[in-house]
């Protein structure tokens, strides 16, 4: 399983990047750094945290090349990728493929952006939920939502507290886990 962290040059809530990356890597998953730029300022909520270097930039990547996209959160990382049209469409082509997605927190903005969510059910950062349902999604409050009302299974988390349910959810998705 290929599996691509999609994230801004700056913002990514850290520990949500690391704790889904380390489930994978146990596996013996690589997981691949997929950025606007070439070096990730991640953050302790506001905080700045560590510096990640990216494996490729967006530009440079191709959704044909993953069979997973995982999209932390933090305020500052979906905010910025949502405004940039070649993080847009390498989100969607995931959708277009038909392959799973997994974003938290903050993450789903991105996914709006990207016009994906009309028809899905989804959990986020309640902030988050009339801006969900603006698009068309239904929004529920649980620690992790697995939707596979579309073209392809959308698991999605509120926060850095239901990481665990998170990452054994993606690990599933992946086979990793019964």
């Amino acid at each position: 399983m290929r599996t691509a962290f999609l994230v801004a040059p700056e913002g990514v809530e850290q520990v949500e990047l690391t704790s889904p990356w380390h489930a994978l890597a146990q596996t013996g998953e690589t997981p691949r750094l997929v950025s606007t730029a070439r070096t990730v300022q991640a953050f302790n909520h506001l905080d700045r945290a560590d510096v990640f270097p990216a494996d490729v930039t967006v530009d440079r990547a191709s959704a044909d090349d993953f069979d997973l996209l995982v999209l932390p959160g933090g305020v500052a990382n979906p905010d910025t990728l949502r405004m940039d049209a070649t993080a847009v469409a390498f989100v969607r082509a995931f959708f277009d493929a038909g392959k799973p997605v997994a974003a938290i927190c903050h993450a789903p903005w991105t996914l709006i952006e990207a016009d994906v969510v009309r028809g899905r059910t989804l959990t986020s950062w309640p902030s988050l939920r009339t801006d969900l349902r603006n698009a068309g999604a239904t929004w529920v409050d649980q620690q992790v939502k697995i939707c596979t009302a579309g073209p392809n299974t959308l698991v999605t988390s509120r926060k850095p507290g239901d990481l665990e349910a998170f990452d054994e959810a993606v690990l599933r998705e992946v086979g990793a886990m019964a």
